[in-house]
């Protein structure tokens, strides 16, 4: 694919797209025999690939990936930032070489991404982000903030029906356990998806009209999609509505939702009788 472009969007789409293709030709080869070497496989590959890449283009810049050692860890104050480069970096790239991996090692799934973000000290948002790729590669397609999609139009049925019919994005294995109250409490039913990427790109592309998440999840999980959605023009927050924040000390972002501006005040509403 050549030398990849300097400018960090499409850098962000450049790295997403040469990892997630390195995953396919992984899958490829290694088939679905052994789901769980498939999926050690998988982030390895990614991982080493992603990290060689900003390595050799981006060498003044720090990493927070998932599959680095100790990158769950919640640093104290106390501690010595120098051990950590991240937390005094003014540029910081926030990666999660294959989020999704059980979608990843089912043959024909293709709800499971590669997310690549770029936060940076300087960024005028709350969240930091200023660079992002998800990349879904068995959907050929990546998504980034380089060329962000347009805003998602609105379904045909509330187009039609003169109202809206939320559809939320509800995880496959993990759904919060209020999800179900909340969907019955504001008319909407749920959709089944795989990885956070996937679900996120789903309401980017209009698929669904929101994501909501309650229970556990680490920064690279939503950094590079919540780039992606706020560069659409989509509503990014946690539950209780305060601001997403990256490149904190403990990589801990237990929850969020993403949505279509219009619905944000009345799930986040919805999210406060139910999530408490």
């Amino acid at each position: 694919m050549g030398s990849p472009p300097m400018i960090d969007g499409a850098f962000a789409r450049w790295l997403a797209s040469r990892a997630g293709q390195a995953l396919l030709d992984l899958r490829a080869e290694l088939g679905f025999a052994d789901p769980g070497a498939l999926k050690s496989a998988g982030d390895k590959v990614s991982h080493d690939l992603i990290r060689t890449e900003l390595a050799r283009w981006r060498p003044g810049d720090a990493v927070l990936s998932e599959e680095d050692e100790g990158s769950r860890l919640a640093w104290a104050a106390e501690v010595n930032t120098g051990a950590v480069s991240r937390l005094t970096a003014d540029r910081v790239w926030i990666i999660d070489p294959l989020d999704g991996t059980r979608e990843f090692a089912e043959e024909g799934r293709s709800d499971w991404a590669v997310h690549v973000a770029l936060w940076a000290r300087s960024a005028p948002s709350p969240h930091g982000l200023v660079a992002g790729a998800v990349g879904l590669p068995a959907q050929h397609r990546v998504l980034g903030t380089d060329y962000p999609p347009a805003y998602p139009p609105m379904t045909v049925e509330a187009a039609t029906a003169g109202e809206r019919k939320i559809r939320l994005a509800a995880s496959r294995s993990r759904p919060p356990v209020f999800l179900t109250d909340l969907a019955e409490d504001v008319g909407a039913h749920l959709v089944p998806m795989g990885s956070a990427g996937a679900k996120i790109a789903a309401v980017v592309t209009g698929e669904v009209d929101a994501y909501i998440h309650a229970g556990g999840q680490y920064e690279w999980d939503s950094a590079a999609p919540v780039a992606v959605a706020t560069a659409t023009g989509l509503h990014a927050s946690r539950i209780d509505g305060s601001a997403l924040r990256y490149n904190e000390a403990d990589p801990r972002l237990p929850d969020l939702l993403v949505c279509r501006k219009d619905l944000a005040n009345r799930l986040l509403a919805a999210l406060q009788r139910h999530s408490g």
